[in-house]
């Protein structure tokens, strides 16, 4: 239950940008430290009026370093990857992590975090990859995923398979030719909110690796309004799957990939997101998707 008028709250929220890119443009994320009293309606209440795509609440947690619940305006959401690495570049900022190997405690159970010179790196796992034939069973098709986007299929990298791939969150992931695209995308929510929720979807995640519109290994364009997020600038839990597509299917295999996304965006917001593989006898076993975090400014939200 939130608090009523007749007993308001002031709760402290700090606005960082996750995955800045040499301390510019990011993904804004708000984090609520010392969260332990708060309530899921209270969060859900907070993250509404804070309005961004994921605040992050930080609390303490009896099996591993902190606790993290996210939000979304509308919903909880199990991971957050740009939000994540926001909270624990404050938390190394505030020198409130004594050991760089630490690790967060979700809904979705216990994940590795990894600081390195004030950048955070969060754990995700293998990869499991649906083609469009698994999308069936839920009425989804690739023909209909290609219309949510403007896209025709001619526009597709066959470099890359289309799919749906899930390293703790799901996402469809899909390749374009070009930057011209990639820039050109012209996304129908409604519908990709539908195809979203019958695939249990995050939501899309699209990219090229086009060397004229990029320096980095891909840029990217994330579309989730499923939880109220038309577009976002980082998203370290879609770079991860998009990593793993890259060495999986991908002409020159690597173990480390610099993803950039918020690029095409308007107004563009670029944003850098660093990922490591983890392999075994060349197949991917986890994965550290990180990168850098600073705080643009404060606020306080009354509940």
């Amino acid at each position: 239950m939130t608090n009523t008028a007749t007993n308001p709250r002031d709760i402290a929220v700090e606005i960082v940008h996750g995955f800045v890119d040499g301390d510019k443009g990011g993904n804004p994320a708000g984090v609520v430290l010392d969260a332990d009293d708060l309530t899921e309606p209270d969060m859900l209440a907070i993250a509404a009026s804070v309005g961004l795509s994921e605040t992050a609440f930080v609390s303490q947690s009896a099996s591993e370093g902190f606790k993290f619940d996210f939000f979304t305006p509308n919903r909880r959401i199990a991971h957050c990857g740009h939000a994540t690495i926001a909270a624990f570049s404050h938390l190394d900022a505030l020198n409130r992590i004594g050991n760089p190997e630490t690790s967060k405690e979700t809904i979705d159970g216990p994940r590795r975090i990894r600081m390195k010179a004030g950048a955070a790196y969060m754990e995700q796992l293998a990869p499991k990859y649906q083609k469009p034939t698994d999308w069936k069973e839920a009425g989804v098709s690739l023909e209909a995923v290609l219309a949510s986007l403007g896209l025709e299929e001619g526009a597709l990298d066959p470099t890359f398979p289309s799919v749906l791939v899930n390293t703790g969150n799901s996402f469809i992931v899909l390749a374009v030719k070009s930057g011209k695209q990639l820039a050109s995308l012209k996304p129908d929510f409604a519908a990709i909110s539908d195809i979203s929720e019958r695939l249990d979807l995050i939501g899309y995640y699209i990219f090229t690796t086009d060397q004229s519109a990029t320096k980095r290994d891909a840029t990217a364009r994330m579309f989730a309004p499923r939880y109220a997020i038309e577009e976002e600038a980082a998203t370290g839990m879609a770079a991860g799957p998009l990593a793993c597509l890259l060495h999986d299917f991908g002409p020159n295999a690597k173990e480390i990939y610099d993803i950039e996304q918020g690029t095409f965006m308007t107004p563009a917001s670029p944003s850098l997101i660093h990922v490591e593989l983890e392999t075994k006898g060349g197949k991917i076993t986890s994965l550290m998707a990180g990168g850098q975090g600073k705080v643009m400014r404060s606020l306080t939200v009354t509940i």
